[in-house]
């Protein structure tokens, strides 16, 4: 009987983890290039905006174990979990050699965001399919945003978010469903990335009965090329004329508190919405909640066993 376990792979971007690391990994994200002293300047104001360093790796790694716990506790023993980083040590093609080194040549592979993207999930898997090789399988989760619970698990913290806004402002809020920005590009390819926001938006609306919701755009890159919108900033700005006094975002795109959460949307968009007189308030990261990782292991097995 073969006892070898299945490999999970599960990857993300990766942060720094102390002041000493910043430069290196802006230089690695950039392809190499260094950051001028300006860029640099503003990526540490922003890390010290929200207490020096990003809370990413810790979030992850709790989210790594979390999973890990939620597979044993069901398929005790059947699935052996592991962390594969796209920036930051230990590197998805670390992970990959340390499973063939064991044995394990059939590995599930998923990323730690809910949709597809070329310039998003789909490099990952890639990069884990490359370092397999012809040694073993892997087994590609392109995107989780519709496995069954999670529109209702976001609609709940849609919910608490809305019940959080000062009294009289909690009927019909607009609620912002977001993600992190792209190049305007990968829309020419045909990209499913800003369709799947879209219907994870409509389904989380659905769950929720929202009446007033839209899909907006974050943390776009600082470079000179068009990057996806509408802005989440844009918006902002442009909800008094629309006399919108009440908002909720959602950034559903992401999964754990880090810099585009902490910052770009409770500083950044918090005191814009502050300066033009709206009531602003964000759902909660789904960080290691339980139940979401329980609905993260079930879409792990449902693919193993496909």
């Amino acid at each position: 009987m073969n006892t070898t376990p299945i490999g999970v792979l599960v990857m993300a971007y990766g942060t720094p983890g102390s002041r000493e690391e910043v430069e290196p990994y802006y230089t690695k994200i950039r392809h190499g290039r260094p950051p001028t002293e300006e860029q640099l300047a503003d990526l540490v104001r922003r890390y010290d905006a929200i207490g020096g360093i990003s809370p990413l790796a810790e979030r992850t790694a709790a989210q790594v174990t979390g999973l890990a716990s939620a597979l044993d506790k069901r398929w005790p023993g059947a699935y052996e979990v592991r962390f594969g980083s796209k920036y930051t040590d230990p590197s998805i093609e670390a992970a990959i050699e340390s499973f063939v080194a064991d044995g394990i040549t059939t590995v599930v592979a998923v990323t730690l965001t809910p949709h597809s993207a070329s310039m998003g999930s789909k490099e990952y898997l890639d990069r884990a399919k490359a370092a397999m090789g012809d040694r073993g399988t892997i087994i590609c989760i392109e995107h989780w945003y519709d496995m069954p619970g999670f529109a209702e698990l976001m609609a709940e913290r849609v919910r608490s978010a809305i019940d959080q806004l000062p009294d009289g402002l909690q009927e019909a809020p607009l609620v912002l469903f977001t993600a992190h920005s792209l190049p305007q590009r990968i829309l020419e390819a045909g990209d499913p990335y800003p369709d799947q926001l879209a219907e994870s938006g409509a389904q989380i609306a659905e769950a929720a009965h929202l009446s007033n919701y839209e899909i907006a755009w974050q943390s776009a890159g600082r470079t000179p090329d068009p990057w996806i919108g509408p802005d989440i900033l844009e918006v902002i700005a442009e909800l008094p004329e629309r006399s919108v006094r009440a908002l909720v975002i959602c950034p559903v795109g992401f999964v754990a508190d880090h810099l585009e959460v902490l910052f770009d949307i409770d500083i950044e968009a918090q005191q814009l919405a502050k300066t033009v007189g709206v009531a602003l308030t964000r759902t909660a990261s789904l960080n290691d909640d339980p139940d979401f990782l329980r609905l993260l292991a079930q879409r792990v097995v449902e693919a193993a066993n496909a």
